[in-house]
């Protein structure tokens, strides 16, 4: 008799081919209400990014929101974690595109 380890998931079989297993999907994290704007540059070679953390959209309307963000500022950007990273310093700029969009927005790090 032969055991099957529970640990082990099928990658590849000679009858279909590479098995891909659904991606579950993952639900937005809930915040307090409060948008926060972080300034960060780690691991970016000195370059500023603001991220936009405690939305609560889930990962179409972030996109649509990103997409948004990016066009009014003329700048990149992607969303990732259920955060939004845009490749601007100009936190002012952000906070007050996010406060016409009726969000309640804090300026958060240094």
């Amino acid at each position: 008799m032969m055991r099957i380890d529970p640990n082990i998931t099928l990658v590849y079989s000679t009858d279909k081919g590479r098995i891909d297993e659904p991606k579950a999907q993952a639900e937005a994290p809930v915040g307090d209400g409060i948008v926060r704007i972080h300034k960060d540059s780690k691991g970016r070679k000195g370059k500023g990014v603001s991220v936009i953390k405690g939305l609560g959209l889930d990962e179409k309307a972030l996109k649509d929101l990103a997409q948004k963000i990016k066009k009014q500022c003329g700048c990149g950007g992607t969303v990732k974690d259920f955060n939004i990273e845009v490749q601007t310093d100009n936190r002012e700029q952000v906070k007050s595109i996010l406060e016409k969009l009726n969000f309640t927005v804090k300026l958060a790090g240094g």
